[in-house]
């Protein structure tokens, strides 16, 4: 919203403040300031002269005319031209040598065409008040020669924009901005909207309302004999053109003017062209409307229109039909102002991608009440600028609507800013806004009240307050609070902490969540967060069997992309696309991690789960539909890995990321959780099949690891051997780890043994290192696989597995005859379980 700083004071009594010092003020009262545009302050040497003769240059491609114009001054001014829309005897504005127009631009004395031109005569473009003009600007006859142009049309004005929200669409008019300035500077307020009707018990055109739920009122007005030729005045002109509308014909402007003062949208027909009784309706199928922008639109029937006895003649609040526009032979024009469904208007807005002023402002809310003043105002423009005479009588239909009252504690307000206004004050401000205020002792039984009842505490006594018709954004006892609290001042607020209740912290889920993310950033990975969408493309590529219980996925209703309509089943598509753009981008050494939400729904969940109403709770049964609906959402961590794990260097060369690592990840999350992984080998897409580690907690599988299948890497565009790791975190949460110890620390020396065991190719290592870990006892400390050997040492078909075992004791230093008994037994227990035996024996 545009609003002229001229025009706002005709109805404030603004102090002498800059348009800045006002914005502010405005800003602060919640209108979200964008700009402030000044006009005309640059503009000076302009006055008023009189043409007394015209001689028209011959000889040149396009009219020249070299004018003799009378100025105040001693002798008359040359100055070339070549506009033809005036004559001798006409008063212009004339920019005099040494003047400054609009953008800077300097007039000068020069010779063209062959003869002086001292000095410019102007038209509304080079005045700044219009965007283009046809030629120059002709005054008003009686106008004083030598006058100051930029006083006599006001062209000095700031204009300060204003990004008006949703909730307050009073504001887009200049009385709902001076009502906000008013109460902002605490000055008188003069309502333009103040006019007196005449009281008219006859009806003009005919109209009814045929579906109360589209329009509650509905105005018309005739004006008969009006001059289809009669232009809008210069100040109408400026204004429209500095609120961002352009200046299209007296009828049109009018309508326009009207709505950017008041705020009510209006439409004029030409009476000519209107067919019986204008009715109020739904659109029935297969109407259409060709509108005044010449398109034709197939209708919808929710959309709500104005008709006649010719079919449809008007998108309601929207646009009009190019059937009953008004034209240059219009003189009986009928003005219409109405009150239509916020939500009807909005809609339909949307439905057919047409945003118009009428639309932005029934959508937000209209004043009920203003139709029949503003119909009365812009007939008066149009009588007394166009010539026509009011008609007697006035249309007037109507639906009744019972008002607003909402019921608040006095105190309610003070509570929610988390300070103290006593009684008067909340009263005082409500009443600012135009609020009718009534103590009351007793309940009146509405939904209002008993949200209050709900709200007050002792002493505090209870006030019924009906918002006024301009603001149909109030309904709560918040809505009124918030009044209250920003014209006090949000400056004025205490900054005050807010008191931690007891027992507040993080839960045990969210610590996990955190250590698991410091040890695998501090391990040299990345956290991306990817958008939890996929499609059955990311399925096709990760190679997942067609009865894959990751191919059933939670479909959207509303996707953001018709690739990716599923909610995703598995972390690893959205890694593996980052992988792929940031090798792109030419990082081919990535470590990346994600932590988030999965989404499996089970095989018999319904389709569509059921949409219940607000008006009541819901019941136990409705209640266990809609959790029969809803997907698991368990939490995971997945990892990716390509590239260098251990950079190259000057130090020698680097290792790349295999499957070990990924592995490793594995460990490293589920130690946070207090959990010893068993590593077990395993057939799992999309991982490659000699490569894949099945993650246990216990009996309990958690997780996959390993190389990702050449398929997979093939279809993504990843580079060769590329790892990944996806472990549930949900399911660690659940191990039954106990409160976490810190471990005893011995003071005694470590004594270290190493063993060598011979075993078959085919056997992994996890077996080999459980049977030695359990076979050692209580005194193993640590064990670590140290080498792995295949070669023609240990024989076909083998492979050596070399383990530094670190024993100690807690009490005392241990004997060489106790560390070998521990290394014996640990020895044979492999032997027995893996077939194992120790190298060189």
């Amino acid at each position: 919203m545009k609003v002229s700083l001229s025009w706002l004071r005709e109805y404030v009594d603004l102090p002498a403040v800059t348009a800045h010092e006002i914005a502010e003020k405005l800003t602060a009262a919640g209108l979200k300031l964008e700009s402030v545009i000044s006009y005309g302050h640059d503009i000076k040497n302009v006055v008023v002269g009189e043409v007394l003769s015209i001689e028209t240059l011959e000889g040149f491609k396009k009219p020249i005319r070299h004018c003799q114009v009378e100025v105040g001054e001693a002798a008359p001014r040359e100055i070339v031209c070549g506009a033809t829309n005036f004559e001798a005897g006409d008063r212009v504005p004339v920019a005099l040598p040494g003047a400054v127009l609009p953008g800077g631009f300097e007039i000068a004395s020069r010779k063209t065409y062959g003869r002086l031109s001292d000095g410019m005569i102007c038209s509304e473009a080079e005045l700044g008040v219009a965007e283009s003009s046809p030629g120059i600007l002709v005054l008003p006859g009686d106008t004083p020669i030598g006058a100051d142009v930029v006083e006599l049309l006001g062209l000095r004005d700031d204009v300060i924009e204003l990004e008006i929200t949703p909730d307050i669409g009073y504001a887009l008019s200049i009385r709902g901005v001076a009502r906000e300035a008013a109460a902002a500077f605490d000055s008188a307020f003069i309502d333009p909207a103040d006019v007196s009707p005449p009281v008219a018990s006859d009806s003009a055109y005919p109209a009814s309302i045929a579906d109360p739920s589209a329009c509650d009122r509905f105005v018309l007005r005739e004006i008969h004999g009006f001059d289809p030729s009669a232009s809008s005045p210069l100040w109408m002109r400026a204004r429209l053109t500095r609120a961002g509308m352009r200046p299209v014909s007296l009828a049109v402007d009018v309508t326009n003017y009207v709505m950017l003062e008041l705020g009510q949208p209006l439409h004029a027909f030409d009476a000519a062209r209107l067919t019986g009784e204008i009715v109020v309706r739904r659109a029935e199928p297969g109407e259409t409307l060709e509108t005044l922008d010449h398109v034709v639109r197939k209708l919808h029937p929710d959309d709500i229109l104005i008709t006649d006895g010719s079919g449809v003649i008007s998108m309601a609040g929207t646009m009009g039909g190019l059937h009953t526009e008004i034209s240059d032979a219009s003189t009986d024009i009928v003005i219409e102002a109405a009150h239509f469904s916020a939500s009807g208007i909005a809609r339909m807005s949307r439905r057919h991608n047409l945003v118009s002023e009428a639309s932005k402002r029934f959508e937000r809310g209209v004043d009920r009440e203003l139709p029949l003043y503003a119909s009365w105002r812009a007939a008066q423009l149009l009588a007394e600028l166009g010539g026509g005479t009011i008609q007697p009588g006035v249309t007037h239909a109507e639906v009744e609507v019972e008002p607003v009252r909402v019921a608040i504690p006095s105190g309610y307000p003070g509570r929610v800013a988390g300070t103290v206004y006593d009684r008067e004050t909340v009263i005082r401000r409500l009443e600012q806004v135009g609020c009718a205020v009534e103590s009351s002792a007793t309940e009146t039984g509405t939904a209002a009240d008993g949200i209050a009842a709900k709200l007050a505490v002792t002493g505090d006594d209870m006030l019924v307050v009906t918002p006024p018709s301009w603001r149909p954004d109030l309904t709560d006892p918040n809505d009124l609070a918030e009044e209250v609290i920003r014209l006090e001042g949000y400056e004025n607020l205490p900054s005050i902490l807010p008191a931690a209740p007891a027992g507040a912290g993080l839960t045990e889920s969210q610590r996990l969540r955190r250590r698991v993310g410091r040890s695998l950033a501090a391990a040299g990975y990345v956290e991306i967060l990817s958008y939890p969408f996929s499609g059955e493309r990311d399925f096709d590529n990760l190679q997942l069997p067609a009865a894959d219980a990751r191919r059933l996925a939670v479909r959207l209703a509303n996707p953001l992309s018709e690739d990716e309509p599923l909610m995703r089943t598995t972390l690893l598509p959205g890694l593996l696309k980052t992988l792929v753009r940031n090798v792109g981008r030419g990082f081919g050494d990535v470590a990346l991690f994600e932590t988030g939400l999965v989404y499996r729904p089970s095989p018999d969940a319904p389709a569509v789960a059921p949409v219940l109403g607000v008006d009541r709770r819901p019941s136990p049964e409705e209640l266990a539909s809609i959790e029969s609906a809803l997907p698991a959402q368990p939490l995971r961590v997945g990892v990716v890995l390509a590239g260098e794990f251990e950079p190259s260097g000057w130090w020698g060369k680097g290792r790349g990321a295999d499957w070990a690592d990924a592995v490793e990840a594995a460990r490293m999350v589920a130690a946070e959780a207090g959990v010893t992984l068993d590593v077990r080998a395993d057939r799992h897409e999309p991982w490659h099949p000699g490569r894949c580690a099945a993650l246990y907690a216990g009996d309990v599988l958690v997780g996959h690891a390993g190389e990702l299948h050449p398929r997979v890497v093939e279809a993504y565009g990843l580079p060769p051997r590329t790892c990944a790791m996806e472990l549930e975190l949900t399911r660690l949460e659940q191990s039954p780890v106990g409160r976490p110890q810190a471990p005893a620390i011995s003071g005694y020396p470590v004594a270290s043994q190493d063993v060598a065991l011979i075993v078959d190719a085919a056997i992994p290592v996890a077996p080999v290192e459980a049977a030695l870990r359990e076979g050692a006892g209580e005194l193993l400390e640590s064990i670590r696989l140290f080498d792995v050997y295949a070669g023609a040492q240990v024989g076909e078909g083998r492979k050596s597995l070399a383990y530094s075992l670190r024993f100690r004791a807690a009490d005392r230093t241990l004997t060489v005859e106790e560390t070998t008994a521990a290394r014996d037994a640990a020895v044979a227990l492999a032997a027995e379980r893996t077939g194992a035996r120790l190298r060189g024996v």
